[in-house]
């Protein structure tokens, strides 16, 4: 009779191979991972101020495309939202009526800005967005 040894487990080299590659993977997935997180966040920034931006633009119509008559929280009969851990209160600036949102170091520290402008004889209220970050939809300065 003649007995064979099977081979059973693996070998110490192929165990460090594997280590490798979880290693490899982990780097680049943890980096991006973060990204991710913080992307998300700032999300929760550009939403918290559609209440007022939605507020402005029904203003704004009202009022034959008039910013002035839309630049604080008093003259559209609301309440601006909250600081959270994502975003600090937003503001109104006099007179453009633009909100800014300013995102938490959590959220990426960066500014959200949009300002409306509503042409003469026009009913639609456009937005420009500026700041240090001009959202999901938008390609520079940078991208949030």
């Amino acid at each position: 009779m003649n007995m064979q040894k099977t081979q059973q487990g693996f070998t110490l080299i192929e165990l460090m191979i594997v280590v490798a590659i979880i290693g490899i993977l982990a780097a680049v997935a943890i980096p991006a991972y973060k990204d991710y997180v913080t992307k998300a966040k700032f999300t929760d920034v550009v939403s918290s101020i559609q209440s007022v931006k939605t507020a402005i633009s029904v203003c704004m119509q009202e009022n034959a495309g008039n910013a002035g008559a839309c630049d604080t929280a008093a003259k559209l009969n609301i309440n601006l939202p909250p600081a959270s851990a994502n975003y600090a209160a937003p503001t109104i600036t006099g007179t453009t009526a633009a909100i800014t949102a300013t995102a938490t170091a959590a959220a990426g520290s960066s500014t959200y800005v949009i300002t409306p402008t509503m042409a003469v004889g026009d009913s639609v209220v456009t937005w420009t967005q500026s700041g240090t970050c001009l959202g999901a939809t938008a390609t520079s300065p940078k991208t949030c």
